[in-house]
């Protein structure tokens, strides 16, 4: 009987991670290619007004040139607003926006007295924006100069409720953090396809942009606005794009320590998101249902399902077949130290299982951190 137990969990666990990791991007690719949807993005005769949206808390290092940096965009000046949300700042970010306001009629600066989380600013800043269209983002990314006009024509389809661009990050020099860069071209990769198909889960939350119209308000701890505002907006029947041509660059590479909380803080937004809208994830619930479990769920149940079945191998390792895959996993963990241990240069291959191992890691942690509640300390992404 303990066999037989410990033979399903092996399968059900080596099925649903072949699904996660290589089905559904199989098969989302086909679908993308075979069965695309596009969508229509044009210049629109006059440039509508669009108001850049952007929270901040003690951010004098970027302030200034990320201000400087959105009113140097290639969009008209006259229909570029920008206003700012300073959520409890204690440095002189404020000051420094009221400088810069007084230069730039169209810089418009909010302060909240108390530090309310990055939800909040976005609440307040949506009660006193008039533009119908929207541009969301960060005070530490640079847009490319074409970046606003890039997203506002993807409007030009009547069906497009949100658009989300593309951030590019500097190369990572050390070793967890080349594997964390092959997984950011993945991601956007799938995003890409999802995007053909329908409509990508979530936006690049440095660079996207929504109608006006099609924004609700959300919890104030929500962790994860780039995916929940975008859900919020499909299961209105609108569709949420991926404009690869929309970039934002951020100059700092990915730091495998700020990863660590980023990525924490993230995958603990999930949990928040599956419980909070478990009906998103049901036939019916949600026209995204099946990419979202594919996506975004099953990634989640991941890091348990490489522990039910390296369990399950270690107890069925009296058959050959079962003892392989053990070596085969033992190997593979093998090659993540490897990976994570040897100074460069070293093989992609060592890097791509380290930056594999460390996700699926936080993935664990990440569900601690719901349970615990410490995804409450902090907002921004560091």
């Amino acid at each position: 009987m303990t066999d037989w137990i410990m033979i399903i969990l092996f399968w059900l666990s080596a099925g649903t991670l072949l699904y996660t990791f290589i089905g559904y991007p199989l098969l989302l690719g086909g679908l993308a290619r075979y069965c695309p949807r596009p969508w229509r993005s044009a210049p629109p005769d006059e440039w509508p007004s669009v108001t850049v949206v952007i929270a901040v808390h003690n951010e004098e290092p970027y302030i200034r040139d990320r201000i400087l940096n959105l009113f140097n965009s290639h969009y008209p000046s006259d229909r570029l607003t920008v206003m700012a949300v300073s959520d409890g700042s204690t440095d002189p970010t404020v000051s420094i926006l009221r400088e810069l306001q007084a230069k730039h009629a169209h810089l418009i600066v909010l302060e909240q007295a108390r530090r309310s989380g990055k939800a909040a600013c976005l609440n307040t800043a949506l009660e006193h924006v008039q533009d119908d269209l929207i541009v969301l983002t960060d005070a530490r990314q640079r847009f490319d100069p074409h970046t606003v006009e890039t997203l506002v024509a993807a409007f030009a389809e009547p069906s497009v409720g949100a658009v989300s661009g593309a951030l590019c990050i500097a190369p990572s020099r050390q070793p967890v953090g080349a594997g964390l860069d092959a997984y950011w071209q993945f991601e956007k990769w799938l995003r890409l396809q999802e995007s053909r198909v329908d409509s990508c889960l979530g936006c690049t939350g440095a660079v996207y942009a929504i109608r006006r119209a099609l924004y609700r308000p959300i919890p104030e701890d929500t962790l994860i606005d780039d995916v929940v505002i975008p859900m919020t907006i499909a299961a209105q029947g609108y569709r949420v794009v991926f404009e690869t041509q929309a970039t934002a660059h951020d100059p700092v590479p990915l730091d495998p320590d700020k990863e660590f909380r980023r990525k924490r803080r993230t995958l603990a937004g999930n949990y928040q998101m599956l419980f909070r809208h478990p009906a998103w994830a049901c036939p019916g619930g949600h026209r995204l249902w099946w990419c979202l479990v594919s996506h975004k769920y099953l990634r989640l149940a991941a890091p348990f399902f490489l522990i039910g079945l390296a369990g399950a191998s270690m107890l069925l390792a009296d058959a050959l077949a079962y003892r392989i895959c053990l070596i085969l996993q033992a190997a593979f963990y093998s090659l993540a130290v490897l990976g994570t241990v040897l100074p460069p240069p070293r093989p992609r291959l060592l890097s791509w299982a380290s930056g594999f191992v460390f996700l699926n890691g936080m993935g664990l942690l990440g569900f601690w951190d719901y349970l615990a509640r410490t995804y409450r300390e902090g907002w921004r992404h560091e």
